[in-house]
């Protein structure tokens, strides 16, 4: 299927998290990016908030529909990446790279445990399970 690094691990609402340490990144992946189609903002909670497993994050905008960001496990906003507020487009050329949209401090390491490999992914989006 392509492009879901395998480096990644992923939610069945369509976010990847890249774990660091007791740290991760976390954006949307290419399949929600593509459904979405041109994103035009994108919403984002503000560092020091402290969310929940499948709480949302935020939103992103497209010139389609406006979809809400779920968080992949809990934790405390450390980072945004500001560079979204003027370049939304990022999250759709780059969604995993310079289109990531949050850093995370990892509340819970065993809610990692609930989150899918790229290859589990990759067969959720075969079978069309997806939301």
């Amino acid at each position: 299927m392509g492009n879901y690094p395998d480096n990644l691990l992923y939610t069945k609402d369509h976010e990847w998290l890249r774990v660091d340490g007791e740290r991760a990144t976390v954006g949307i992946t290419y399949f929600a990016q593509s459904e979405l189609g041109d994103i035009v903002y994108v919403e984002l909670p503000r560092v020091g908030d402290r969310l929940s497993q499948q709480e949302p994050l935020g939103s992103v905008e497209s010139v389609k529909t406006v979809s809400e960001v779920f968080m992949p496990v809990s934790g405390l906003i450390e980072e945004i990446n500001e560079k979204l507020a003027d370049s939304p487009e990022l999250v759709n050329d780059d969604p995993y790279g310079d289109g990531w949209m949050i850093v995370i401090k990892i509340d819970n390491p065993s809610e990692l445990d609930a989150l899918m490999s790229v290859v589990e992914y990759e067969d959720l989006l075969s079978e069309g399970k997806e939301h």
